[in-house]
Parts: structure tokens; C-alpha cells; sequence
């Protein structure tokens, strides 16, 4: 890794590492002012005369539950109503049509979700109407949801019966901390050089006379939520690579930080609302090393020059650079890939189809894991199921006590973090092959053998992990419906049960008496634990995932770089 690359990684995860501490305090205090100063009961007095009597009762984890999912299958029918009347509505400047059914639907489970999968291109495809009424509505309130559930996860942790009150918690974590930060972000890439604008497509003549239609819009603003929601939706097609979504390298920089910096926050806001930081802290560097070790791994791999230019006379000295925008440099791509897999962002700044193989296999294994750090709020929830499953495994090898946080651990709490750990698996690995074995997959591919297995395996692997990034390289023209059908189906899977049951979990633990430490509690707040758990996320993540990245870019890797 080059001396440049190591500055860049610095900036980008140091930076964010560093804005999280103060910004974890301030979640705490947004999300679970029970506790602090009047200023939070005041906010929360005001969402509920705006909720009215929805937001008055205290919900134990069922009712907060309920309560998640009927707000979210409302929001899935005003998003799908909005996309299906789009050529009816105002601020349709550009007169954009109708779209197909099965899109729509993949579309709104996409952005409900927290997914972002596009299977469209923004500028082409949607009015404005539906780009801010829809999508980046969503783009706020499904990230909202995320922190809402893991606040209320810490509360049932912290000996809570009453998880609060979720239709409280959605406006706190959206008018607190995700509309500030949003608009925030969005005065900094104007003056980077975004559009913010609701005018049309600009008419521009070339020197040639030949007259070229600019697609622009109220970028700066969706941006801004895409990256700081893990959204990742690219308001045009190609994403951060598009030099209006993403004009300079500091805007680069700043779109990679607004990514990172509220998922790592979450890890101290849990930490203060359960009473743990230390073991706040050991999560935290666990988390870390796992993606720091990507990152290194991604950037060392892509200095092989690709395989496509070797009969081109073309000098390759700084490594693979199809598919990169030079004005971020080499190493943004790769770094950009692991961030936005890390945290369920989606958003790409280069072509991750000419990505070197290894490369390309640091961001799948992201989204296999997918517990460092991920999307707003959940990527902590699914940290938190293999932190049971660690505090179990460890409990049973060395004869203690298996607890987390004065609470026993049972059969009942490890059978649904298994569950929730084997959903995710089969949703990737059960529709690649699927798709892989019949002409729904085969007959849509531009590449053959490995490389194509990959383009294949990674479209589930994205759509199961909530992060909505593509591999691209797939036909989207053919066979269209059982694609956005199937994607459509996992992404709306994937994202409710790790919530549905880790939040079992919580209220199961909070029900439980709190035991009293002794000499046969396992503690989680020392190395050891720390050690413990990321050998747990690494061997099963080994022992379920190897055998398919075997086929595909470790196969790719050996076919060409012999």
C-alpha cells in the first residue's frame, strides 16, 4: 500500500472514528433522554402532540415491534402509490412515464428497506415527484427505523420491559439527527460544486452545434441522506462516479466520511444507554480491525495492473485503473468499495465489475459478515447476534456461565441468533444457485464462468445485506421480472428478521432477572472477548461462505493471474 493510499485511509476512517465519539454522546441524547437534561423530555412532549395518542403509551418489545412494521408497510404503499401515478404528478419537469409493475415494487421495497438496489437509472427513469417524495422520504425514515430499533435493543438491555415508543423514537431520530446532519452535508457539497436546483434537464449546444441534454435536480440534498442514511442511491445512474453527484476529491472525501460516521456513532450510543462503553469500546475495535483489514487487503490487491489492458500498449505503474475516476485517485475505488460494504451504503465512486477478482471478493465478504459497523442502527443489531453467539460458543468452551450484561444466556436466545445468522446465509447462497442453474441467471450474463458465478452471487449478496451496490455486468432487459421479484423478496426478508429477532432477544433477556457477577461470569468487556468474537464472526463466516467464494473470484483470480 502506498504511502498516499495509507494518508487516504487515515483521513477517511480516522476522521470518521474520531467525529463518532462526540456524535455517539449527542445519538444518546437525541434517541434516550429519559435520563439527561430537559431538553430532550421537551422534544419528546412535542413529537407526541404532533403523534397524538399513537406516541403516548410505552411499548414493550412486541408493541414496538408491531408498531415498526405497520409504519413501514404503510410507507411501502404511499412509495409504491407515488411511483405508480409518477407521470400524473407535479414536478415531472422532464414528462417521465410510467413504470413497470415489478419495478415498482422492487423499488419501494428497495428504499423501505434501506437497500437502495436500482435497477433503473434515477435521471432516465423517475420524476422529481417521485425522487424526493418517495425515495429520499425513504432515505430519511427507513434509516430512522434502524436507529430506532437498535435504541430501543438497548434499552431491553439495559433491564427495560418498556422499549419506549417507536412512533417517538422514528421523529427523534429523524428531525435530531438525521435532518441536521443531512442538511449540513448538503450546504458543504453545494458549495463542492453539486446542483441543488428543481429546474429541468439544461439544453446545452456543443462546439460541434449538436444540442446534449444534462440531466440535474436536487442533488446536493439527496446525496447528502443517501450517504449519511446508508442509503446509497445514487439520484443518477451512475452514482458517485457521475461528476455532478460527486465533483471533487473533497466531496469524495466528505461522501466517505457522511457514510461511515453515524454507524460508528451508533456503537458509543449503545455503550451509553446500556451503561458499557469498555464493552462498547471492544465492539467498536472489532468492528474496526475487520474493516481495516479489507480496506488493506482491497487496496494491496488492486495495485496488480488488470488483466484486460495486458495486450494494449499501455503503461500500468499504479495499478488497476478500469473502471476508476482519476480524479479521486487509485486507491479511492478500492476504499470506497470496503466503506460502502462495511456500513450497507451501496453508493460507488468506481466500476466494481473491473475490480480486480480479490478486490472484488473484500466487499462480498463485507456483506457476508455484515456486522462491522453496517447500515444506521442495524448494523449494530446484527453485531449484536453474533456477540450471543460468541458469549454462548465461549461460556460452553471454558465452563462458565454464558451472560450479556447480567443476563443469561439460553437455548431460547441462541436458537433465534442461529436463525437470524441462517436466514442471511441461505437468502445469498440458496438464490445464487438457484439463479445460477436456470436461464433467469445464465441467459442475462456479459461475462461466462467465474466471473459471471460473481456477478451473480453478488446481486444476492447486495440484495441480502441490505446494501444495494451491483456488481452490474447482468442484463437487466432480460428476464426483468423474476430479478426484481426475487431481489425484491430477499431484500424485504433480510431486512425484518434480524430485527424482528434480535429484538426477541432483547425482551427475552430483559424479562430475566439480572444476575450478580462472580468468578464464573464470562466478562465482555476485556481483550479476550474481544478476541472470542472475532474469531466466531470469522469462522463462520469461513465455513459458510468460502466454498461459493471459491467458485467465483478466487477461481476468477487463479484463471488470469496464473
Amino acid at each position: 500500500m502506498t504511502f498516499n493510499a495509507i494518508l487516504y485511509v487515515l483521513l477517511i476512517v480516522g476522521g470518521s472514528a474520531l467525529l463518532s465519539w462526540p456524535l455517539g454522546r449527542y445519538l444518546k441524547w437525541a434517541m434516550d433522554p429519559a435520563a439527561s437534561a430537559g431538553g430532550g423530555n421537551r422534544w419528546t412532549r412535542a413529537f407526541q402532540a404532533i403523534g397524538g395518542p399513537l406516541t403516548l403509551k410505552q411499548q414493550n418489545w412486541k408493541q414496538y415491534l408491531l408498531a415498526l412494521l405497520a409504519f413501514n408497510a404503510v410507507s411501502f404503499t404511499v412509495t409504491v402509490l407515488i411511483l405508480a401515478l409518477q407521470q400524473y404528478l407535479p414536478l415531472n419537469p422532464d414528462a417521465k412515464g410510467e413504470l413497470d409493475p415489478s419495478l415498482i415494487f422492487n423499488t419501494a421495497v428497495s428504499f423501505v428497506t434501506n437497500t437502495n438496489l436500482q435497477h433503473y437509472s434515477g435521471e432516465v427513469a423517475m420524476s422529481y415527484a417521485s425522487q424526493l417524495g418517495a425515495l429520499m422520504w425513504q432515505q430519511f425514515v427507513s434509516a430512522a427505523t434502524g436507529i430506532a430499533a437498535l435504541a430501543a435493543m438497548a434499552r431491553g438491555l439495559a433491564g427495560r420491559t418498556n422499549m419506549g415508543n417507536f412512533f417517538v423514537d422514528l421523529q427523534r431520530a429523524t428531525f435530531l439527527i438525521l435532518l441536521p446532519l443531512a442538511i449540513l452535508v448538503a450546504i458543504l457539497l453545494v458549495f463542492g460544486g453539486m446542483p441543488m436546483t428543481l429546474q429541468g434537464s439544461a439544453i446545452a449546444t456543443t462546439l460541434e452545434g449538436i444540442q446534449q441534454t444534462i440531466a440535474r435536480g436536487p442533488v446536493a440534498a439527496f446525496t447528502a441522506i443517501k450517504q449519511l442514511g446508508t442509503n446509497g442511491g445514487g439520484f443518477f445512474g451512475p452514482n458517485s462516479t457521475q461528476p455532478f453527484e460527486n465533483p471533487t476529491f473533497w466531496t469524495n472525501v466528505l461522501e466517505a466520511i457522511a457514510i461511515t460516521i453515524i454507524p460508528m456513532a451508533c456503537v458509543w450510543m449503545f455503550g451509553r444507554i446500556v451503561g458499557k462503553m469498555r464493552h462498547a469500546g471492544i465492539v467498536f475495535v472489532v468492528m474496526a480491525v475487520l474493516m481495516l483489514t479489507r480496506i488493506g487487503f482491497a487496496v494491496w490487491f488492486e495495485q496488480t495492473p488488470t488483466e484486460a489492458f495486458n495486450t494494449l500498449p499501455i503503461a500500468q505503474n499504479v495499478g488497476n485503473l478500469e473502471g476508476k475516476e482519476l480524479r479521486f485517485g487509485a486507491a479511492a475505488g478500492p476504499v470506497w468499495a470496503v466503506l460502502t460494504t462495511s456500513t450497507s451504503n451501496g453508493s460507488v465512486n468506481a466500476m466494481l465489475d473491473s475490480l480486480n477478482p480479490l478486490t472484488g471478493l473484500m466487499p462480498m465478504i463485507g456483506m457476508w459478515l455484515n456486522e462491522d459497523f453496517g447500515g444506521v442502527g442495524v448494523g449494530f443489531i446484527n453485531m449484536f447476534v453474533y456477540i450471543v453467539l460468541a458469549v454462548f460458543l465461549a461460556g460452553m468452551m471454558v465452563g462458565r456461565t454464558p451472560e450479556y450484561l447480567g443476563r443469561r444466556i439460553e437455548a431460547y436466545e441462541v436458537k433465534l441468533a442461529v436463525i437470524a445468522t441462517l436466514s442471511h446465509s441461505f437468502l445469498i447462497l440458496g438464490l445464487a444457485a438457484l439463479f445460477a442453474a436456470t436461464p433467469w441467471g445464465t441467459a442475462v450474463l456479459n461475462n461466462v464462468g467465474a466471473h459471471g458465478f460473481s456477478e451473480i452471487l453478488y446481486e444476492f449478496s447486495s440484495s441480502s445485506a441490505n446494501n444495494g451496490s451491483g456488481f452490474e455486468g447482468i442484463n437487466d432487459t432480460i428476464f426483468t421480472v423474476p430479478w426484481n421479484i426475487a431481489t425484491g423478496l430477499v431484500m424485504m426478508l433480510s431486512r425484518f428478521i434480524p430485527i424482528i429477532l434480535p429484538l426477541a432477544i432483547a425482551g427475552s433477556l430483559a424479562a430475566k432477572r439480572p444476575a450478580a457477577e462472580s468468578a464464573g461470569t464470562l466478562g465482555t468487556e476485556s481483550g479476550t472477548f474481544g478476541v472470542m468474537l472475532l474469531v466466531t464472526i470469522v469462522i463462520l463466516g469461513a465455513l459458510t461462505f468460502f466454498p461459493a467464494a471459491a467458485l467465483g473470484p478466487i477461481a476468477e483470480h487463479f484463471q488470469f493471474y496464473h
